[in-house]
């Protein structure tokens, strides 16, 4: 049996093994999207494929990686098929007939399985990265509705094999993108990445010995999934239920209904989805893997934060998604838009599971937000990106989170299951024909509440290229980011083009078609904020000081939300806010009162 100490030293060492891996691929990668938004996630694996520790960047990645460690051994290269010097890779989101491999084609796997010495198999090293260009049609990130126009599919294949590379699937892959140099670099960069996994894996077992590893693996999971249960056991028994709307906007025939009823028995809790609308023609449609990981992410984020992330998390979590739904897709369906669907399974389940833990929920945030244009311009930027010489550019794009118990919500910030850190516009700049205008906060867009939404921000940029392709993904434009506990929602997004000028004019829909842009053309993003916590009017008032100081709030709103009472001069004046404020609250339970007794039932 370990000791608390060796169980603690045995998990960061994990922990740092997987961190390394990926930081290996972030240093060496070529494209922007993993050199400055870390678009890469990397797992350490067992030889049984039980998650041992996984590299904190994109957690849609993460639980993904088990789903599709798993098919690739059951249904592609049992553990006896593999030497030391493989390398599996695959991107196919159906491999294997199920949709448990990649999310999307972009998203390339790899598996690397870990020989101690050379000799015996001891764990895997698996690392995902999302590749700039993999084929697909020729606007790129557009409407899709197959999966074939998405781009190459690879069903898992050996990429080396003793060590040794295959030159026809690396030339295969090289072959179908439009950006073969920055494929061959973030390949190089993956491949490096699962070889820092093995060094580090037989490293921590040639200094502790194989058998002690392993006991202390087996207590490490066990002792994840006691703290896992001891947390759900403090959820009360029952079923919580909960609805979310997905293109409230109306784009594509939405909005589309997802269901879930969270069954909570003693310590174990079942995410069930059935009634969630079917599978739509197009990419929004989530495969059963990425479904998995936004109900452990969420799950995680409902439980202590300080226990270790294994599989033993896992153990007592089931997910139930009907297939051929849009939480469990099923070929040849389209899903490289699966983020949008993955953002309001979050924000599902804490619905369901406000009413049980109202104090451990938060409210809702930004949700999936992201832009990439295109362009050429062979006078300032001649050289890289596509073959014909277009460059992108482009950002996760970060808005505001939802509040919290305790803490406002955070502002400009990439939410739940993206996670990408903000690029540096010089980098954009430099890469691409690009001049980005502005970069803010927006006052007033965080949702009103004792702890108030993250701020939304304005970010605007302008066109230096020719034949420009803009695309754009948000969401809550027509139904904004909710608010939790008498929280009022934040404000929604929208995007404009050419604003200020006569061809301004404001996109119809929160995501868009692929849109030709024409040189100097503007593109204004502003995004949703979150949505505020409990009361406003319990909002304490040097809180809202602070507010007014630093500009994240106007007086208007101060007064009209928060039911501040300004003195002559300007300033707040505590005794006349604290009379108002108990006169609203007496005309709110009025109301509320008179609502009830129509039959009116108010929304979270």
């Amino acid at each position: 049996m370990a000791n608390a100490i060796l169980l603690e030293v045995m998990n960061n060492a994990f922990r740092s093994i997987a961190e390394q891996m990926s930081a290996a691929m972030i240093r060496s990668s070529y494209s922007t999207i993993v050199k400055e938004m870390r678009d890469c996630s990397s797992s350490i694996f067992d030889r049984d494929g039980r998650l041992l520790a996984e590299g904190a960047n994109i957690p849609i990645h993460l639980n993904c990686l088990g789903p599709a460690l798993n098919t690739v051994l059951t249904k592609f290269f049992p553990k006896e098929t593999l030497s030391p010097g493989d390398l599996i890779v695959t991107n196919h989101p159906y491999a294997g007939g199920a949709s448990l491999g990649s999310h999307h084609t972009k998203d390339l796997i790899m598996v690397a399985p870990i020989f101690f010495k050379g000799l015996e198999l001891v764990g895997f090293s698996v690392t995902m990265l999302h590749h700039r260009d993999i084929g697909g049609t020729w606007t790129g990130d557009s409407w899709t509705v197959e999966i074939w126009q998405e781009g190459l599919l690879l069903e898992p294949v050996k990429l080396f094999e003793k060590g040794k590379r295959n030159e026809a699937v690396w030339n295969i892959i090289l072959n179908n993108t439009r950006v073969p140099r920055d494929m061959k670099g973030d390949l190089l960069a993956q491949v490096s990445g699962c070889q820092m996994g093995i060094q580090g894996f037989n490293d921590l077992v040639e200094k502790y010995g194989l058998l002690v590893v392993q006991e202390t693996v087996e207590e490490l999971l066990d002792y994840s999934e006691r703290l896992t249960r001891k947390a759900i056991e403090g959820i009360p028994d029952g079923v919580y239920t909960h609805e979310e709307l997905l293109l409230d906007d109306g784009y594509k025939g939405g909005p589309y209904r997802l269901k879930v009823a969270a069954r909570v028995e003693g310590s174990n809790i079942t995410l069930d989805f059935t009634g969630t609308d079917p599978q739509v023609r197009g990419p929004i449609n989530s495969p059963l893997s990425a479904t998995i990981s936004a109900a452990y992410y969420t799950m995680r984020g409902l439980t202590d934060p300080s226990i270790p992330t294994n599989q033993g998390c896992q153990r007592p979590i089931r997910v139930v998604a009907p297939e051929g739904t849009l939480v469990n897709c099923t070929m040849p369906n389209g899903c490289f838009q699966r983020m949008v669907t993955a953002h309001v399974l979050v924000d599902l389940i804490i619905g369901a599971l406000g009413n049980a833990i109202p104090r451990k929920v938060m409210a809702d945030s930004c949700g999936c937000l992201y832009d990439f244009c295109s362009a050429v311009n062979m006078e300032t930027h001649p050289r890289g990106g596509e073959v014909g010489h277009r460059q992108y550019w482009g950002e996760i794009v970060p808005g505001g989170l939802g509040a919290r118990p305790g803490k406002d919500g955070i502002s400009v910030m990439s939410c739940h299951v993206t996670n990408c850190p903000v690029p540096p516009v010089e980098a954009q700049e430099i890469e691409a024909p690009v001049l980005f205008l502005e970069r803010s906060l927006l006052p007033d867009s965080g949702g009103a509440g004792q702890y108030r939404g993250g701020l939304a921000q304005r970010r605007r940029w302008k066109v230096l290229g020719h034949e420009a392709q803009f695309f754009h993904t948000s969401q809550k434009s027509k139904v904004p980011p909710q608010g939790m506990a008498g929280g009022m929602p934040g404000k929604p997004g929208k995007w404009i083009v050419n604003e200020g000028t006569e061809k301004e004019h404001v996109l119809e829909y929160a995501m868009g078609d692929v849109t030709f842009l024409d040189y100097g053309d503007t593109v204004t993003c502003v995004t949703p904020g979150g949505g505020g916590y409990g009361d406003p009017l319990d909002r304490d008032l040097a809180a809202l000081r602070k507010d007014l100081k630093g500009g994240y709030l106007s007086s208007e709103e101060a007064r009209e939300q928060y039911g501040v009472v300004f003195g002559p001069k300007g300033d707040l004046d505590e005794e006349a806010t604290e009379k108002r404020r108990r006169i609203l609250r007496k005309q709110r339970r009025r109301d509320t009162a008179v609502e009830g007794s129509a039959g009116v039932v108010p929304v979270r």
